[in-house]
């Protein structure tokens, strides 16, 4: 909703969704004991898109959360979360176009991006009923 307010010229409305994204790192952070857990990370990119997006040349960049948020909630496809995935901390196979086609065509899963999409081999058997 502080986003939607932001766009509809409520420019305030923005800072507030800035400094609940902060909160959301902080408390993710405590129950999930460390910065380099994948919902940290993923708190910690979104909270930093937003402060980016505070600069005035960089406005337009509020878009992408106003589009993606609504998207995560109704259907549970997070972007910013299969972006984070392709990072070489986060994953374990190299990067490929059958990986980023998996990363960014699979439907969501429950849980985090991190816990699917199946690698190849398993994709593959899965298939073919092995």
């Amino acid at each position: 909703m502080l986003l939607i307010l932001g766009l509809a010229g409520r420019f305030e409305a923005y800072y507030l969704a800035a400094a609940l994204s902060a909160v959301q790192v902080v408390h993710v952070r405590l129950l999930e004991g460390n910065f380099t857990a994948f919902p940290v990370q993923v708190r910690v990119a979104y909270a930093a898109m937003l402060l980016l997006a505070l600069w005035a040349p960089m406005n337009w960049l509020f878009w992408v959360p106003a589009i993606g948020t609504p998207a995560q909630v109704l259907f549970g496809y997070c972007a910013l979360a299969r972006c984070l995935s392709l990072q070489p901390w986060n994953r374990r196979e190299p990067l490929s176009w059958p990986l980023l086609w998996r990363t960014f065509a699979s439907p969501p899963v429950k849980g985090n991006i991190m816990q699917g999409p199946p690698a190849m081999a398993q994709a593959t058997s899965a298939t073919s009923g092995k």
